[in-house]
Formats: C-alpha cells, sequence, structure tokens
C-alpha cells in the first residue's frame, strides 16, 4: 500500500454487504472464507450501511467486529475504514476534533485497537488539509492508525494534501480509493494514475464492477426490473457498455471463466492498481471473485478489452 509498508493480497473485501444484506453468520461465513481463499484485506467506513431504513451508521463496522472478537484473526486482517462521511448534521467531515472522536467510535465498533488503513472518506473543502492532516499523525504517533488513505479526492486536493505533509512533517497519504472499472476508465486514467504513479501511491478501486454490470447479469432494461441496483446500473446499458459485455464474453469463454472474474483481472493487471474492492453476498459469488487474482490475461485479451472499452 504506497510506501505504507503495509501488504495486501490482489483483492479487498467490500464491508459496504455487512450490516445490510449480510448479518451475522453470513459475515464470518464469507470473511472466514475470504481469509481462507489466502486473502487478508477489508474495506468498510463509519457510515456503512446508514442508508438502510432503521439504520444509523456503524453497522457494517459492529459485524466485522463481531466477527474480529469471535474468530480471534484479527493478526491474519488488514482493516482499512474511513471518516468523513455523513452519520448526522453535527457527525461529518474531517475536522481535527471530529477525526479523533470518529476514530475511537470505529475502533469501539470493531472491537480493536488500532486500524490498519484510515481513510479520508470524502474531501472536505471547509476544512485546510493541515488541519485533518494534523488529526491523523496524532492517531498515528498514539498507536490507534498504522496508515491513512484517502477516498473520492481530486488530484488537486491529493496533491495538496501531500505538499503539507512534506512540508510541516505530518502523515501522509498512502492510499487512494477512486472510482475504476473496465466501463468508468476516463477520470482515473487522464487525471488520477498519472499522478499516482509520481507519489508511489496505493489504489484499491470501488465500484469495481460498476455496480455489478460487468458480471454480464444486466444487460437490457429489463433484467433491470425489480433489482435494487436499476439506478446505478442503467447509465451502462449504452452501445460502449453492451461491446465491454461482448468481449467479456468472448475473454471469459476462452479462460472457461466468468466476465466478472476477467473483469477484476483485467484491473488486477493494471500496474497502477494495488488491489480492487469486491463484495459477495454468497460463497458462490465469492469463489467466482477470488479467481480473479489467479487469472493471469494475456496481452492479447488485455489489448481486446482496452479496445473494447476505449474512451
Amino acid at each position: 500500500m504506497g510506501l505504507s509498508g503495509i501488504k495486501i493480497t490482489p483483492l479487498v473485501f467490500g464491508g459496504n454487504v455487512f450490516g445490510w444484506t449480510v448479518k451475522g453468520t453470513g459475515t464470518a461465513l464469507l470473511l472466514d472464507a475470504f481469509l481462507d481463499a489466502g486473502f487478508n484485506a477489508v474495506d468498510t467506513a463509519d457510515v456503512y450501511s446508514k442508508w438502510v431504513p432503521g439504520n444509523q451508521g456503524g453497522e457494517s463496522e459492529t459485524e466485522i467486529g463481531k466477527w474480529l472478537k469471535q474468530s480471534g484473526k484479527r493478526d491474519k486482517v488488514i482493516i482499512a475504514t474511513k471518516v468523513g462521511g455523513e452519520l448526522a448534521t453535527d457527525k461529518k467531515g474531517l475536522k481535527a476534533d471530529y477525526i479523533i472522536k470518529a476514530a475511537e467510535d470505529s475502533l469501539t465498533r470493531l472491537q480493536t485497537d488500532y486500524i490498519d488503513l484510515y481513510q479520508s472518506h470524502y474531501d472536505d473543502a471547509a476544512t485546510p488539509v493541515e488541519e485533518s492532516l494534523a488529526a491523523f499523525d496524532k492517531l498515528i504517533k498514539a498507536g490507534k492508525v498504522r496508515a491513512i488513505g484517502a477516498s473520492n479526492f481530486s488530484v488537486e486536493r491529493l496533491h495538496e494534501s501531500l505538499k503539507a505533509s512534506r512540508e510541516k512533517g505530518l502523515a501522509a497519504y498512502q492510499s487512494l480509493q477512486p472510482e475504476y472499472n473496465l466501463f468508468d476508465r476516463e477520470k482515473y486514467e487522464t487525471t488520477l494514475e498519472p499522478f499516482i504513479k509520481e507519489q508511489n501511491i496505493g489504489v484499491i478501486s470501488y465500484f469495481s464492477l460498476a455496480s455489478g454490470f460487468l458480471s454480464g447479469k444486466y444487460r437490457t432494461e429489463a433484467d433491470l426490473e425489480g433489482s435494487n441496483r436499476a439506478p446505478m446500473v442503467k447509465k451502462y446499458l449504452t452501445e460502449r457498455g453492451i461491446n465491454i459485455l461482448k468481449v467479456l464474453d468472448e475473454v471469459s469463454a476462452q479462460y472457461n471463466s466468468k466476465p466478472a472474474t476477467v473483469a477484476l483481472a483485467w484491473l488486477i493487471a493494471r500496474p497502477t492498481v494495488t488491489a480492487p474492492i469486491v463484495s459477495a453476498t454468497s460463497l458462490l459469488q465469492l469463489k467466482d471473485l477470488t479467481a480473479a487474482a489467479a487469472l493471469q490475461l494475456s496481452n492479447e485479451a488485455i489489448a481486446a478489452l482496452n479496445t473494447a472499452s476505449a474512451y
């Protein structure tokens, strides 16, 4: 993960499903299987899963915390979580006092005394970057956080943050969590990727399967009927999107694989990507996703996917 000294395997389990579509024994079943398959990183956030009616946020961390406590596997897993998303009108942003308080709340829910990777969930334009970084620095010096990362930051704010870290001797962001997948390429590749290369920053991409579109499950508007993903997936049903699926089908047939596995293998093969974030709600789904780490795509297959998804 950048220059943090933290080593992660090529996939990160996305914890947004915990406390939402996966709970209790389901959480333990999936996380145990993920670790048993040789992987070691789980990403969550304090606001997961506030969007579910009746939830307040913190449910995902609580689920993961119960598993950590019951399994005794804390030393085998890299836990990444985030701060800054809106839990309440007075619980959001990246002001120093709030970061310190939110970190304590996350540690309590996760039932651990340290967070491996603590990330700014969203940029907070109202707070100077130095203020946020000083709070993160304090947490690192106290042994409560090992490294810090940024999520959803523009290249300008990331640059400003790294400059402030250098000039003031504060902790620096070691990772970036951007939206990036075979369909959503342009923003990352044209603005963020050149800077990432230059600065040696780790990348854990989210929406790695474009909200499930790259699994090939949704090919027409009729496929979206009754799906809670419909609003997020509809934008991918374009001529370019369908062409990407066509080539994913061809490549997955060539490797006796699945479109989702191939789409993730394409991301893993990208030199600047440390590990894509993936979510699963069943062991069968998880098996298809983890298979991506062992799938070595040929240069020809990567070129075909690059051409189909060209922007």
